[in-house]
């Protein structure tokens, strides 16, 4: 940006920040956030030219002012669509420079579920401009090294196309979210995790690199060797340190294709021991390592079996026989209504060995897992179609108005001494008891501690060497659904306390900062957290709709 561009940008920051600070002062409720297109406000800008970097009006404020949760409304007052990261830094230089800062908030593709990217009564950073104003191609900011195997990547990109780029040089990136469909900067905010995340850790650990723009405006390019603190802060940081303009991911050789497995358990013990035996890299026993995907999937009625995020184990997909969801049904009521899933996948083709590789490991896991004889489906496809295996579940509940409903997902990591009193009291007891007929995946995987970086700022169960991810990832599709789910959470909550069962929030939520220091953080992590939000962004600008920083630090 040359000086004379930024110093426009700036004054209509400046004029912006004006007119939060009167907003913020005189409105007496979120509705009184609707603008119309003779605003005076938007006359300003238009006046000084910079009308296509920000907006207040309600076409661009009310999708920026929600997310894919559908639960949480915090109306933003203006959007900026930036061109480069220089526009998002004096955005924040602006709003640092005015005695009442107002909030920024960076936006991808609005993924997050309980207003963690909404910037009250502030402005939301349209992510994705980045990608289609600044003078070239989304793919622009996308670029392979393949001498050096890695990628640099814009924050606003896709993880599906951050898998096509490396594809077409026949690399990887190791570690994945099961929804490609989400940005970078998005993902590595928070975690991101996925069945691989046994063997290689989240995609927080698989991170080389980053630039970042802190809440002062500065911008900063970091990594362990350089700026270490930051880059420790701002992966699985909930977007409180900076906006993540670039992140530079290693690659691998790349495999070509995937023996997609789905195994039924009648028994959540036989499944988690099995899980674990898979996810023992370490050690070594019959099954360690055979599979590259390890994740499970409880199945406790009608409702729960729905699932956007892969076929059911009885599809056509999966299996052709004609009395397989029969066969199913009835495995279920055996087991008293609830059955588990292990899913996996093992790679070859390319870098990965040959079929008759795969055909070996598929023969042993057959053999050594504990799962209900005759429940074993197995398919055959491509690599990259198996990452991207929810798009088409996605694309089937869009065309049914399915997608865009309330989803009061609730994510969890829990110790692996007690997985097992939690199924018995969640998976058979208030699943069960209390059910609400919506429809979603609840998943439940193990997770290797090692692999997980404790200098980083996401929280997770450090006492045992193995610890679970639970997501029941349920979406509201009828009148009375969302109050019955977000009850319902309230109560497995309640259960765990209750039960003495250690838990921690993953994608968390907290009515306020003493939920967040007090059942999030601890009072370690808590003290390193506010020492790196006074250091990076003092007068807290970024995130507030976290809600764990609403004002400036003393």
């Amino acid at each position: 940006m040359n000086k004379a561009r930024e110093m426009t940008v700036i004054a209509a920051l400046f004029v912006l920040g004006c007119f939060l600070q009167t907003v913020q002062t005189a409105r007496a409720d979120a509705d009184a956030l609707a603008w119309t297109p003779a605003s005076p406000f938007r006359d300003e800008l238009r006046d000084l030219g910079v009308a296509a970097l920000i907006r207040d009006d309600a076409e661009a404020t009310a999708p920026a002012s929600t997310d894919f949760g559908n639960v949480t409304v915090a109306r933003a007052a203006a959007v900026l669509y930036p061109s480069c990261p220089a526009d998002i830094a004096a955005l924040l230089r602006a709003s640092c420079a005015r005695p009442s800062p107002f909030p920024v908030s960076a936006r991808g593709r609005g993924h997050s579920i309980r207003g963690q990217a909404a910037a009250p009564d502030g402005v939301v950073v349209d992510m994705p401009s980045l990608g289609r104003l600044g003078g070239g191609s989304s793919a622009s900011r996308l670029s392979v090294s393949v001498d050096g195997r890695y990628i640099d990547a814009g924050g606003e990109q896709l993880w599906v196309d951050v898998l096509r780029a490396a594809l077409a040089h026949g690399l990887t990136p190791r570690s994945w979210t099961d929804y490609l469909h989400l940005t970078v900067g998005g993902t590595l905010s928070n975690a991101g995790i996925s069945g691989q995340a046994f063997r290689y850790g989240p995609q927080i650990s698989n991170v080389q690199e980053l630039d970042v723009i802190t809440g002062v405006g500065e911008m900063v390019t970091c990594s362990k060797e350089r700026n270490s603190d930051l880059f420790d802060a701002v992966l699985g940081g909930l977007g409180q340190f900076g906006v993540i303009t670039r992140a530079r991911i290693p690659l691998v050789p790349a495999p070509t294709r995937a023996r997609w497995v789905r195994l039924l358990y009648t028994g959540a013990a036989a499944l988690t021991g099995d899980q674990e035996r898979l996810i023992d890299v370490e050690r070594g026993n019959a099954l360690s390592g055979l599979m590259d995907y390890v994740e499970g999937t409880v199945l406790a009625d009608k409702g729960l079996i729905g699932s956007w995020r892969s076929p059911s184990p009885s599809s056509s997909s999966f299996c052709s026989e004609p009395d397989a969801a029969a066969r199913v049904a009835k495995l279920t009521e055996e087991a008293g209504g609830v059955l588990y899933c292990l899913e996996g996948a093992l790679y070859y083709g390319g870098a990965a060995g040959g079929e008759p590789d795969v055909e070996k490991r598929l023969e042993v896991l057959l053999r050594e897992l504990r799962y209900a004889r005759g429940f074993a489906f197995v398919q055959d496809v491509s690599y990259a179609g198996f990452l991207d295996r929810v798009r088409d579940g996605e694309l089937k509940l869009r065309a049914a108005g399915l997608w865009d409903v309330p989803h009061p997902w609730l994510n969890l990591f829990l110790p692996r001494s007690r997985v097992l009193d939690f199924a018995a009291g969640v998976f058979h007891g208030i699943l069960r008891r209390t059910r609400t007929g919506a429809m979603g995946p609840v998943l439940v995987y193990p997770m290797n501690r090692d692999r997980w970086d404790g200098n980083t700022s996401a929280v997770f169960p450090e006492e045992e060497e193995v610890f679970y991810t639970v997501g029941i990832l349920r979406s509201a599709v009828s009148e009375g659904d969302l109050g019955r789910l977000e009850e319902q959470n309230d109560e497995i909550l309640r259960f765990c306390e209750e039960a003495g069962i250690p838990c921690v929030q993953y994608l968390p939520y907290y009515a306020g900062q003493a939920g967040w220091e007090k059942k999030h953080f601890g009072p370690a992590k808590w003290a390193r957290f506010v020492e790196r939000k006074r250091k990076y962004d003092p007068k807290a600008i970024l995130s507030r709709g976290q809600r764990i920083f609403t004002s400036p630090l003393a």
